[in-house]
């Protein structure tokens, strides 16, 4: 009786408690190793659904993780990142982008010189 009341207080209900957004889960490179070792040294039947169900996976996770170590042993199983993917930089581009910067001074320049000259000339002379 003592042991069913332990299991009973145990099990508590989840948080009702519904987050805003939820989070994506994300597992390190040593699991995912470990769990496809777990999963390619099942033999008998059932084993592998007993691994994805105590650990809570998909087998679409397997299969994703497979490609992965295939494509590239651990290479492959680090986590990529998400979002919008940073340009590489091109030496000729930034050159491009200082000439034409000191271009548009150097012509600003040049307009306040022509301007200042203008000026001179149109001014009487003493």
């Amino acid at each position: 009786m003592e042991r069913t009341e332990s299991i009973v207080k145990e099990r508590t209900a989840p948080s009702p408690e519904v987050l805003e957004r939820p989070v994506r889960r994300r597992f390190a490179v040593e699991y995912k190793v470990r769990i496809l070792a777990e999963a390619d040294a099942c033999t008998e039947m059932g084993q592998l659904s007993e691994l994805l169900r105590r650990e809570g996976l998909y087998s679409s996770h397997l299969s994703n993780w497979r490609r992965q170590r295939d494509e590239g042993v651990l290479a492959g199983l680090t986590p990529k990142r998400r979002g919008r993917k940073s340009k590489a930089k091109n030496p000729v581009a930034d050159e491009n982008e200082h000439l034409r910067r000191e271009n548009g001074r150097l012509k600003e320049k040049l307009r306040q010189a022509e301007l200042i000259i203008d000026v001179q000339k149109k001014s009487p002379r003493c």
